[in-house]
């Protein structure tokens, strides 16, 4: 390959930055967190500072991998906490089907999607967001729940080799997306899986708008992402030895604005099969749907959104019973359901295009007793 078509690291991490639209904004925004942290003083006297961080109880919380969920409350106990996690970016080969295909994915600890954080509203979430020495670009991260400098964009611009801490504090009840969004490569690095949610309970728990508490016995976590395959002149999908050398292919596919796949969980029947999730009849299951790119319209086959947040904010009356339900791209939203039959359920994103040729589906395996008033066969198929 020509040096006209190579990106080194050292071109990510200087040529790239330069040309995006962003980088203004986000240098503008550190130079403005920098100019501020001398009036850290009077900040103090205002409303905004009247918490005194050092009094806070610390929780350290070890994050796991999706579509499960790290052990949590759905009620807060006690006073506002500050959450301590940890996110290590991994540049990694990920396949994502059975033919095979490459993709050079960029990941916040290995997965795709990045784990669900879990937290309760006016807590703080400390943010150790760390870029090892092995990765070749440079990395950030935009939280949707945060206030201020691009979500902490602004302030988390690491290079390889490098770390870095951010703090907020959670003042919106809801389940939130966040993602990478370095300058000028923020839709590649999204599109190429770099991409989480987190969930912001409110403090007395989740109710049905109406005071009636909703409480769950599970928590799933799904991660729906599209990927932009380049093909050769066969039409072949390529393999590349890394994201830069995969970069100018992956930029034009992105541009047609047409998937090459469409999965959850990184992967074509990641979520099917034997990791399929599980329920028992009678549990209840909260689901985290997220699209950080693309809307999106989650169905549960012979089951219903009882309560659903489509745009995943707690403070909104939930929508009740929904066959499908519409979440916009860059959302994570919420349903909750109660299992009434046993079987294996399709969860798909109901553009079926997408859920059965792209491979946007996943699967609940729900084992108990079948309940005949509810469905039941009247005449087996026969022949006339």
């Amino acid at each position: 390959m020509t040096n006209a078509l190579q990106m080194t690291r050292r071109m990510m991490l200087a040529g790239a930055a330069v040309a995006g639209a962003l980088t203004p904004v986000i240098v503008a925004g550190a130079a403005h967190a920098d100019e501020h942290a001398d009036a850290a003083d009077t900040l103090k006297a205002t409303k905004r500072a009247l918490v005194d961080i050092s009094k806070l109880q610390r929780e350290k919380v070890e994050l796991v991998k999706p579509p499960f969920v790290h052990a949590h409350t759905e009620k807060a106990e006690g006073d506002p906490k500050i959450k301590e996690f940890t996110l290590t970016i991994q540049e990694k080969k990920m396949i994502l089907d059975k033919e095979g295909t490459e993709v050079n994915a960029m990941t916040f600890d290995g997965s795709v999607p990045g784990p669900l954080m879990v937290v309760h509203q006016d807590d703080y979430v400390e943010l150790t967001l760390v870029n090892p020495d092995t990765n070749t670009m440079q990395h950030n991260i935009d939280f949707h729940a945060a206030t201020g400098g691009l979500g902490g964009g602004a302030l988390t611009v690491v290079n390889p080799g490098e770390s870095t801490v951010l703090r907020f504090k959670a003042t919106k009840a809801g389940v939130f997306v966040y993602h990478c969004a370095p300058p000028g490569m923020v839709p590649w690095h999204v599109t190429s899986g770099m991409n989480g949610a987190i969930m912001v309970l409110p403090r007395e728990g989740l109710t049905d708008g109406h005071g009636k508490p909703l409480v769950y016995d599970k928590v799933y976590y799904v991660g729906e992402q599209d990927f932009y395959i380049p093909r050769d002149e066969n039409g072949k999908f390529k393999k590349y030895d890394s994201p830069g050398e995969a970069y100018e292919d992956t930029i034009a596919v992105m541009r047609t604005l047409t998937p090459t796949h469409i999965v959850f969980n990184g992967a074509v029947g990641a979520l099917t099969g034997d990791n399929a999730m599980t329920a028992k009849v009678g549990e209840t299951v909260l689901i985290v749907h997220s699209q950080a790119n693309r809307d999106t319209r989650p169905h549960l086959i012979g089951g219903h959104g009882e309560y659903v947040w489509a745009t995943g904010k707690f403070a909104n009356v939930p929508d009740v019973d929904q066959e499908t339900w519409f979440i916009p791209g860059g959302t994570a939203g919420a349903a909750i359901y109660t299992f009434a039959q046993p079987g294996i359920y399709a969860y798909v994103n109901h553009n079926l295009i997408e859920a059965f040729e792209l491979g946007a589906a996943a699967h609940f395996k729900v084992t108990g007793d079948w309940n005949d008033d509810l469905m039941t066969s009247v005449s087996a198929p026969s022949g006339t």
